[in-house]
């Protein structure tokens, strides 16, 4: 893996501290068909559908803001700033550089009203938006900016925004109740010699763990007859997971 990879994959911790490095436009594709302005990278989308489907949302949850430029971050910062204050744009909206948006693996989601405020959309802890909040962890979404977690993320309790990590790593943070921060440090405590072993409701068994990243050049050797991924965690490393076929011994 050449050191430019740590800066991509689903496991990108994008905050305060760790501005997004890589600038090139991903794939994407709307996140909702019946909102073509508001896109997602193209699994994240995908995957967003199937939990929509699974809870029978309708058209009650609808797409705020999904992928953003640095230029439309930098234009919704400058705004913020002049019509709300600098408190509360510091307290929900990122930097230009710093933004989950900008890596598009970030949803905001609001429910369905005639007026949607943009920064800050009504997603309530209950009816359908609950559902969704309650699901998606299975499919790999989590929701990023809790309350509790406010000095970790640096961003004030946003309960519509929602983040594409894929699954397990959802199901591990929402269990563990993590913010992706506590999770990406979590993670480095597994190596390749000593793995994280994961085992869902279904049997399916996911090892996970982390490979520091090298001056140059990192080398992961991934099995031939497995499904695996490797992700950058925009920091020092990257976070390799392998998924086990059912019933296969260790």
């Amino acid at each position: 893996m050449d050191k430019e990879k740590v800066y991509k994959g689903n496991l990108l911790l994008v905050n305060p501290d760790y501005p997004l490095r890589n600038n090139k436009k991903e794939r994407l594709m709307p996140a909702f068909i019946q909102f073509p302005e508001i896109l997602l990278k193209y699994d994240a989308a995908n995957i967003l559908q199937l939990v929509l489907e699974k809870i029978s949302s309708g058209n009650m949850i609808v797409p705020v803001s999904g992928y953003r430029t640095k230029k439309e971050q930098e234009d919704i910062y400058k705004n913020s700033l002049r019509d709300n204050g600098e408190e509360f744009t510091k307290k929900y909206v990122a930097l230009p550089c710093h933004s989950e948006h900008q890596t598009g693996l970030a949803i905001d989601l609001g429910l369905s009203k005639e007026k949607i405020d943009f920064i800050c959309p009504d997603f309530p802890y209950t009816g359908i938006c609950n559902k969704f909040r309650k699901a998606a962890p299975a499919y790999g979404f989590i929701e990023r900016y809790q309350e509790d977690k406010e000095e970790i993320t640096g961003i004030s309790h946003e309960p519509w925004h929602f983040r594409y990590v894929g699954y397990p790593h959802s199901q591990i943070i929402k269990d563990m109740g993590f913010s992706l921060e506590e999770y990406i440090e979590f993670i480095k405590e597994y190596t390749n010699k000593n793995r994280l072993y994961y085992k869902d409701k279904y049997g399916i068994i996911t090892e996970i763990y982390y490979v520091p990243a090298g001056p140059d050049k990192t080398v992961i050797v991934l099995p031939d007859n497995q499904a695996s991924q490797v992700s950058g965690n925009n920091a020092d490393g990257f976070i390799v997971t392998v998924w086990r076929k059912i019933n296969e011994k260790k």
